[in-house]
Formats: structure tokens, sequence, C-alpha cells
């Protein structure tokens, strides 16, 4: 666990009619300032860590770019809070396109309202990939099991991707959308396929969660939380899984339940 995380306070805590005086663990907030060839794109207010992966992941959700290797040049001054990016093709970026004012009507079907960049981005998901009941359980489970951070603070969103198998990248954030930014940029960065793999999450689903999952291009959505009612009809459209309130020995599927076998 990288110690910039998290820092040690020590508390005043009430317990039984009393007070103690205590050290507890407090997670770490730190704002990155994204510059796109020369302009201000974004701050995100994040855990300072894993912070190229949540650079790259952002800028692929938002389609700025599409693969690593369109960034010309990366660097990352921590002590000032900024993230310089250049990117190969500069003529056709600027940062106006990407402000999310204008919203458009995604699938086709013009029953909910996406950002333009959202549509361009979001992906429908394939049908060849199926778990068991008992594999999604265990993959909670394991993610659980290697939320450290969450364990010490309290204070995070866990995010990890699996296979049909196993879990194999986990990330933890502050944000619930820099966790699973984090995810995909990694991604990007070693060429991992992600059409065919699991989003295993320990916050609820929302639409803006829903929808990072589908720009990732992940079939199934797995949380020990409840989704929203915008999050399910957009998963229907996009043919995505959803699974919620996966704790112990039970959980409810709520959208395209053909891909969880018993």
């Amino acid at each position: 666990m990288n110690p910039s995380v998290k820092k040690k306070r020590v508390i005043h805590q009430y317990r039984e009619g009393q007070f103690t005086c205590k050290t507890d663990e407090v997670v770490e907030e730190f704002p990155l300032t994204v510059m796109v060839n020369g302009e201000e794109f974004v701050t995100l207010v994040c855990s300072p860590d894993h912070l190229k992966e949540l650079v790259i992941g952002f800028l692929a959700s938002e389609g700025v770019i599409r693969f690593e290797n369109e960034i010309k040049r990366f660097t990352i001054d921590e002590s000032m809070g900024f993230a310089y990016v250049d990117l190969v093709h500069s003529s056709g970026f600027h940062s106006s396109n990407y402000t999310k004012r204008v919203i458009g009507s995604c699938c086709g079907k013009g029953r909910h309202f996406y950002f333009l960049q959202d549509v361009k981005t979001a992906k429908t998901a394939i049908d060849r990939i199926s778990i068991s009941a008992e594999t999604c359980m265990h993959l909670m489970k394991c993610l659980q099991e290697e939320s450290q951070l969450f364990q010490h603070t309290g204070g995070v969103h866990n995010a990890g991707l699996c296979d049909t198998e196993k879990l194999f990248i986990t990330r933890t954030d502050i944000g619930r959308h820099n966790a699973l930014d984090k995810i995909y940029g990694h991604c990007l960065l070693h060429r991992i396929p992600l059409r065919d793999k699991i989003l295993v999450f320990s916050g609820r689903i929302s639409s803006e969660v829903l929808l990072k999952a589908a720009k990732l291009g992940v079939s199934i959505v797995i949380s020990k939380s409840a989704p929203t009612e915008l999050a399910l009809q957009m998963a229907e459209e996009l043919n995505m899984t959803t699974v919620g309130f996966v704790r112990g020995k039970s959980f409810n599927i709520y959208t395209h339940p053909q891909r969880i076998t018993e």
C-alpha cells in the first residue's frame, strides 16, 4: 500500500459514554490538474497513487485518446499537482469540445440522454461471456479481501477487474470514478483486452458508474451495493449484466441475467 494515500492523526473517540484519545488513519485527498497540449483540461480530486493510470484512463473515457500510443509526452509534477500530456495529433484537440455542454441521445432509442462524448466511447456489451453464481460471490469476496486501504480508513471506493475465474487488478480511490479510470489506464498501458472482462465494484451502481463500465467495454458489473433505475435502463440498452447486493451467499440480478448461471 502506498503510504502517501493515508495519514495518521490523533483523534478523540466517544464510545460507551467515554472519550478516549487514539491514533486513526485518514485518506489523503489530492487535486491533480491535467494539462493537454498546454490547455487546462480538468482537475481530478483523487487518491495520490497510480496517477499516470488515472490520467490516461480518464482521457480515454472522455474520448480524447483511444490508445496509449496517441500520447507523445507525459509528465507529472506531484509537488505542484499537475500532469502534462502532449498528444501525437495535437491539431485535432480542442478542450472546448469536451466541456459536455451538448447533449445527445444514446443507442438510437432516444429514451435517455448522454453527452456526445459519452455516446462516442460507450460500447455495447458482447454475449459470449458468462460466470456461475458461485464465481460471482467469490469475486466479490476477493475484492473485499484485497481492499486494505478501505479496511484501514473506510474512506475509499474499491474496484477490480476479473476474468471468468479470478480477480487480477484492483484499484482504490476516494472517487469511485477515479478507481475505474485507474483500471482503464492500467489496461491501456499494458494492452490488456477488456471486452471479455468483468468489473467488481464496492459502491452504488449509478448511471455514471455504469457508463464508465460501458466505456471500458465490460459485459458484467458486480457490486455489493444497490443500482439506480437510470443505470439499469442504460444497462438494458447497452446489453450489460448488472448484479447488486452481493453479500454472503445472495445477490440480485437486475439486467440481462443470461450471463449468470447456476
